[in-house]
């Protein structure tokens, strides 16, 4: 095999056909570690660059596009796939102006198929619970992880199991997994209890875990940056910024990073800042005292995605702040709901959360720190309609202490052409 595992602390190294998530010697988290002395001689730009546009799978999938850098050595079809990725990079010129930096584009990993990133994670995943075997998946879950399990365990012929939280559970994201079929257990605990329910559950019954403490998560996941840079033409933007939650993202991204520029497919490592909502950010409480300490915290936030207070990805996000020269910043709920506002006002739209990449960048150039001329790449991580009701409360201003600075309020009309226009003739543009 081309590839093992290794831990990140002890380096023990571990065969790929275990079922594991930690290091057995020390506890710490683990990497797929592929042979990059292999793949110096078999992947280029041009290998991935043929491949863009194909109807055959897996290289139809951006994830599998760039299979070599995923997991080199699985059969095509032990792979589940929708396809995912292929997610568009959108430039943003007003938002560029509102932010003060002079190129700015998102890149929209809510056009996954189940409306998020967790998705190029998930095909990973899934991909590694078919070669090991294994017949039931489980996760931990605010919303998103659990309409992406379901979904692809259902693809895959697996039984799929949630635990979620019984409370600020985004109704869009609960539809999802019941209507894929996955066992669905909500439990009067957070996140960050969940996640160690289903770990616990999982070894006493065999299931497989699918949150991100999974490495071949992770894996899949790094393919937001190889999908970005390719199409970038393989040149590397300044600032990728990211949403901090569980912070399995911000982990793959380093990792991908680091693989490019060893590859040489990139000459240079952009920097990465991550941004958590302030009432879930025990990374920036961490960053802010040099990473000398790490406090896990009860998290409490409107972005429901980023809702976690003792991110299982703790040590890789480090890394990647490492790796990268990067930033962690923290952002209010009001300034979260209100850049959210001016992202769906360009048509594009995202979940609250994605929207800390757009305000994260505001403040980092307000602070001095990314500069006017850089260019900056925001990933939005989940679709506008993950959390409607969160949309027509802001902007009916019914959202408990948010003042909407950007509201787009409905009118109400009697059944008439002159009421209408009456209407029309005095609201503005907006």
């Amino acid at each position: 095999m081309t590839s093992i595992l290794q831990c990140i602390d002890c380096k023990e190294q571990y065969p790929i056909d275990r079922v594991m998530y930690t290091c057995e010697a020390c506890g710490g988290l683990l990497d797929v570690v592929h042979d990059m002395d292999y793949l110096r001689h078999t992947v280029s730009r041009e290998l991935f660059d043929q491949r863009l546009g194909t109807l055959e799978p897996p290289y139809n999938s951006g994830v599998w596009r760039y299979k070599e850098l995923i997991y080199p050595d699985v059969e095509a079809r032990t792979i589940i796939s929708r396809p995912e990725g292929n997610t568009n990079l959108y430039p943003v010129p007003r938002l560029a102006e509102w932010v003060g930096v002079k190129t700015l584009f998102l890149k929209h990993e809510g056009e996954n198929p189940t409306g998020s990133f967790k998705d190029r994670g998930m095909t990973g995943g899934l991909t590694q619970a078919r070669v090991l075997g294994m017949k039931r998946v489980a996760c931990a879950s605010t919303g998103n992880t659990s309409a992406s399990l379901a979904s692809y365990a259902a693809l895959g012929g697996l039984e799929g199991v949630v635990f979620f939280q019984d409370k600020q559970i985004a109704l869009g994201k609960l539809a999802q997994s019941v209507a894929y079929g996955a066992t669905g257990i909500q439990v009067s605990a957070d996140f960050d209890r969940n996640l160690e329910l289903v770990r616990e559950v999982a070894t006493k019954l065999g299931i497989y875990v699918l949150n991100s403490v999974n490495p071949f998560r992770l894996e899949g996941q790094k393919s937001i940056i190889f999908e970005m840079i390719q199409q970038f033409r393989w040149k590397t933007p300044d600032w990728i910024v990211v949403p901090g939650g569980n912070l399995g993202n911000s982990s793959a991204f380093g990792k991908a990073l680091s693989e490019l520029y060893e590859l040489k497919l990139i000459d240079r490592i952009p920097r990465v800042a991550i941004i958590q909502a302030e009432g879930a950010n025990p990374l920036y409480r961490s960053f802010v005292k040099e990473f000398e300490e790490f406090e896990p915290m009860h998290a409490e936030t409107l972005a429901t995605a980023i809702k976690i207070g003792n991110p299982v990805n703790y040590a890789k996000a480090v890394r990647t702040i490492h790796l990268t020269d990067g930033m962690v910043e923290q952002v209010s709920d009001q300034e979260i709901l209100d850049a959210k506002a001016l992202i769906d006002r360009q048509g594009i739209g995202c979940e609250p959360a994605s929207a800390c990449s757009l305000v994260g960048t505001k403040k980092l150039v307000e602070k001095g720190i990314i500069k006017p001329h850089e260019t900056v790449v925001g990933i939005l991580t989940g679709h506008i309609l993950k959390d409607p009701d969160v949309v027509l409360k802001y902007h009916s201003g019914t959202l408990a202490d948010i003042k909407a600075a950007y509201p787009n309020k409905l009118h109400q009309s009697e059944p008439s052409a002159d009421a209408i226009r009456n209407i029309l003739e005095n609201t503005g543009t907006q």
